[in-house]
């Protein structure tokens, strides 16, 4: 195995300049650093990574916090585009545990013992304590969906009132007007978010706000089910659902099938989030996309800047989102909408 005296020999440098160019000292011509980088590749030599951590004083590692089940879609595209992010990027992906109902447990401890350059937050709220010292600490974090931000922290979300306005309209201009909402739990900026796109499409489309269409969920297939056999027992069915995520919106589709309604015959349901199985689900899901992959990928990248730069700016970032219409929204069915509920 070749060691950093073989590649110094190789190059015809100085043990000192293979360890400036290996951790990035700017004070090396480019002439320099593609001998020193050529010879490092004919000799397959790996650098010691322990020895580059204590020189740059990093790890190298990048926690990742996550509260939300690893079988929920969102949860494995959004670490798709994180791996992806991470591949060339010279940093090790850790999964940091948490034991949040322990009144003893510090999470700040935890990331310092785990010895990561920087964390990733998604699922938690920012009332957690435990969130708020993380950006206290100025340990660099991005959070995804939640909206702390700080010296050495900030978030990345998708805009979450302009792709419910969009799912609202898309279902008026089919000719709905009983259009019901399934929210996630109300609290959270993401919830809240929705919940406000959801009020500003029906008030652009001149739809009077019901709170008897409203009904919260936790995001997943059985609350979604729930929801929608409540909107079902109404003396005045909806002719159209939008939920807070596809899981949910799975959910109500059972349900609804359950009940002997038909999608989109009956009643036409959007999602949010355009999972891989809103594509493959039968019928196919009409949901607003949120680019999740992406977002994987810009908190690593936003992060690593944070880490390898101190003065940089966290950034604050709306990713856009748009709709995409599948097979389960069609025009109102006016025989449904005028038939009194079933029992």
């Amino acid at each position: 195995m070749a060691s950093i005296h073989d590649v110094a020999k190789e190059a015809g440098v100085s043990v000192a300049t293979v360890s400036k160019v290996i951790n990035d000292y700017p004070d090396v011509s480019e002439k320099t650093r593609k001998k020193v980088n050529s010879a490092i590749e004919l000799l397959k030599y790996q650098p010691n990574v322990v020895a580059r951590g204590l020189v740059k004083r990093r790890s190298w590692t990048v926690g990742v916090l996550l509260t939300v089940p690893f079988t929920n879609p969102f949860v494995a595209e959004l670490l798709e585009g994180i791996k992806t992010a991470l591949e060339n990027s010279g940093y090790d992906l850790v999964r940091l545990s948490t034991r949040f109902d322990d009144p003893t447990y510090s999470f700040i401890k935890h990331c310092r013992s785990r010895n990561v350059d920087g964390v990733v937050v998604f699922g938690e709220g920012r009332e957690n304590t435990s969130i708020q010292e993380l950006v206290a600490a100025e340990i660099p974090t991005m959070f995804i969906d939640t909206d702390l931000f700080g010296k050495r922290a900030g978030y990345i979300t998708t805009d979450n009132v302009n792709g419910v306005a969009m799912a609202v309209k898309h279902l008026y201009e089919l000719g709905h007007r009983k259009i019901a909402y399934i929210s996630g739990t109300l609290g959270p900026a993401v919830a809240n978010l929705r919940l406000d796109g959801y009020k500003e499409g029906l008030r652009l489309c001149g739809i009077p706000y019901a709170t008897i269409y409203l009904e919260v969920c936790d995001y997943s297939f059985d609350g979604g089910a729930k929801a929608a056999r409540r909107l079902l027992a109404l003396r005045e069915q909806p002719t159209g659902i939008i939920c807070a995520s596809d899981m949910s919106a799975f959910g109500a589709i059972h349900e609804i099938e359950k009940h002997g309604f038909s999608v989109p015959e009956d009643i036409s349901v959007v999602g949010f989030d355009n999972t891989y199985y809103a594509e493959v689900f039968k019928p196919s899901l009409t949901t607003v996309n949120q680019n999740i992959y992406t977002i994987g990928i810009r908190a690593i990248e936003y992060l690593i800047a944070m880490i390898e730069n101190p003065s940089y700016t966290p950034p604050v970032v709306t990713e856009p989102s748009n709709l995409i219409v599948r097979q389960t929204t069609a025009p109102v069915n006016e025989m449904y909408s005028e038939a009194p509920a079933q029992p």
